[in-house]
């Protein structure tokens, strides 16, 4: 029923030598994707905060900047400084836009058990939508 294979594997020999495939492990791949979860919310929140300038959003990119910064081994990521140019500002689209990335962050952050990364996802998970909930008229 079952005939040992008689040739080399093509995937060895492409590849050169055993040790050279594949080149990352899984957790080298979880760092690298959720350096750039994290760094598309350091944009999103850099955005947020040229709209709003506000002290906890300064705080939350700069936490942000770090973990982008440890994930990536040292090497910090890129910030620009963005300028609200645009006409219309939709601020609740960018809290919608910055929830959805901090919860794939979260996802990846608990699949490789970075506690760190995983509190701070949440909490700007809980940010963005008390950001988004509609607040009460004041009483006249």
């Amino acid at each position: 029923m079952y005939e040992p294979i008689r040739s080399k594997s093509v995937h060895s020999t492409m590849a050169g030598t055993t040790t050279d495939f594949p080149g990352r492990s899984r957790d080298d791949e979880l760092d690298i994707q959720l350096a750039g979860h994290l760094a598309a919310l350091l944009a999103v929140t850099d955005e947020l905060r040229a709209l709003a300038p506000d002290t906890g959003l300064d705080a939350a990119a700069e936490r942000l900047a770090e973990q982008v910064t440890r994930l990536r081994g040292g090497q910090a990521p890129v910030r620009l400084q963005v300028a609200a140019t645009r006409q219309e500002p939709r601020p609740a689209a960018l809290h919608r836009r910055a929830h959805t990335l901090a919860a794939r962050a979260l996802v990846v952050a608990a699949s490789r058990a970075d506690t760190a990364v995983a509190i701070l996802t949440a909490e700007r998970m809980d940010a963005h939508s008390a950001a988004l909930e509609p607040r009460p008229l004041a009483s006249r």
